[in-house]
């Protein structure tokens, strides 16, 4: 019907003059938008399946391609936006439920954006990080409240177990399923390069990558998709997922089309069949039954393993967050509504939950009032973009962070937002092989290294420039953040002061 029609959003520009019909477009796009005229000679593109990947751009060798957004648009109108009526077309041909992918792009206030970091002048003196110690080493984990010695004197290591990050940075959760092979190996290989951690997801561990079982975190959500005794002595932690950001008190769904081959077997769900898990864990209705599954957990890794609880942050998060503290549990992961994912129902992603700024200090408000803030440590998730966004998470409260988009951006995704079509161009969120042989395991670590290297040099001189020479002397430590353009109410949760105060 005439009705269902919709503009492409995109157009594929081609310049004649320059295009030698190579035909590397029709070859590289997994879309099929470029095909081949025979009797004109010349190629000839269908819009309608662009997706804006930008791979036939960056690989057309006279530069004769560029994609451009369509001008096409409806009238006006202030209260009925162009994307409001495109999907309500959408769901009343089809009937279901509108599905999206990668983080929340809506126009939502960034607040990392609002806060300044303060610098030290003359009072305080800066630190120069080329030729002072800077330690940027991160211990994830509860600290000890009292110093133990023996007979003789000598100090006796009381110390839990915990993670010893290099840098304040991780990968964050993304399973093995959602991402291609290459994409784990690439952050498996970068983790244990770099001496931090990466997160498996709910996808469990490829065999292959047991090998870096030191510098890996593995995840037990509510499907238990890969969840053995090996797996659980595989990893540096354990983490349980309660909740995710782009999509809070929403379960995982792996289409079938995507537990193929190794994903069926890892997963250990029928190949073909999609891997659903439910929004709940069905063995946890309250903070009681989660203590059980983190008992159970430390009992099954001999004690030996810090675990994780990872929840999305919603409006409660702080009285969460309490709870979850005497629930036995090592570390705390908050994940903010602009989190990524590999396909959420759109509402959910882009209506559900707060950002990761006011969640973050409200939770470490919470914990220091009520005595508890060394109980556990926090790491915060949701759109870190940069090192500054780093340093500005710490002061607010966080013992490090997880990153995700930016390490699938390091590797080369382009952000088209269409991971849950399973056609990932640039070989990251795909599980056909001829598109996952196109990300290459050894360029894209080395990228990855590359990223969290020149962020670390970043967080060095920002802290040089503070005047602190440590992460641990950063955290919390809210007197180094100022407020651009908040309101009051803004700058109570987040427990700092305008710029000029």
């Amino acid at each position: 019907m005439a009705i269902d029609f919709l503009y492409p959003e995109y157009e594929v520009a081609r310049n004649q003059s320059r295009c030698i019909v190579c035909r590397v477009c029709e070859r590289q796009c997994a879309n099929e938008v470029h095909a081949y005229d025979a009797e004109l000679n010349c190629l000839k593109s269908d819009d309608s399946k662009c997706v804006n990947c930008h791979r036939c751009v960056s690989l057309c060798p006279t530069r004769a391609l560029k994609i451009v957004k369509s001008d096409h648009t409806f009238k006006h109108n202030a209260n009925w936006p162009q994307y409001a009526i495109e999907e309500i077309y959408r769901q009343a041909g089809s009937g279901g439920v509108l599905l999206a992918s990668m983080g929340n792009p809506k126009d939502y206030p960034n607040y990392w954006d609002k806060m300044l970091l303060n610098a030290s002048q003359v009072t305080n003196p800066s630190i120069d990080p080329l030729r002072e110690p800077m330690e940027t080493r991160v211990c994830l984990g509860p600290k000890n409240h009292r110093i133990e010695r023996d007979s003789q004197g000598r100090l006796i290591n009381n110390m839990p177990r915990n993670l010893v990050l290099s840098t304040p940075i991780m990968f964050s959760a993304m399973s093995f399923g959602s991402l291609s092979y290459n994409a784990h190996a690439s952050m498996a290989r970068a983790a244990s390069e770099l001496g931090i951690f990466y997160n498996t997801g709910e996808g469990g561990l490829h065999e292959d990558f047991y090998q870096y079982g030191a510098n890996t975190i593995v995840q037990v959500a509510s499907g238990r998709f890969g969840v053995h005794r090996d797996y659980l002595a595989a990893g540096a932690a354990i983490e349980i997922k309660m909740g995710q950001g782009a999509k809070p008190g929403i379960g995982g769904h792996l289409p079938g089309t995507k537990n193929v081959g190794d994903v069926s077997r890892t997963r250990m769900v029928p190949e073909g069949s999609d891997a659903i898990s439910p929004a709940p864990h069905h063995d946890i209705y309250s903070i009681e039954d989660l203590r059980q599954l983190v008992y159970s957990l430390k009992e099954a890794s001999n004690n030996t393993k810090p675990v994780i609880v990872k929840i999305a942050a919603v409006n409660n998060v702080a009285a969460i967050a309490s709870g979850i503290a005497r629930s036995g549990a090592d570390i705390i992961s908050l994940d903010g509504f602009r989190g990524g994912t590999g396909a959420a129902p759109t509402r959910i992603r882009d209506n559900v939950g707060i950002p990761i700024e006011l969640a973050l200090a409200a939770v470490d408000q919470r914990l220091r009032d009520e005595g508890i803030r060394d109980n556990v440590s926090i790491l915060a998730a949701g759109s870190i973009h940069s090192s500054a966004d780093v340093i500005k998470a710490i002061a607010l409260g966080a013992d490090a962070v997880y990153i995700a988009t930016a390490a699938l951006m390091a590797m080369g995704c382009h952000l088209c937002r269409t991971c849950q079509l399973g056609r990932c161009n640039w070989g990251i969120a795909t599980q056909v092989p001829e598109l996952s042989k196109r990300l290459n395991p050894d360029i894209a670590s080395k990228r990855l290294v590359n990223l969290i290297t020149a962020w670390t040099h970043e967080i060095k001189e920002m802290m040089g420039g503070m005047g602190i020479n440590s992460i641990e002397a950063l955290r919390g430590n809210r007197l180094m953040l100022r407020g651009v353009g908040l309101n009051e109410k803004e700058l109570s949760i987040l427990g700092i002061m305008h710029a000029g105060e």
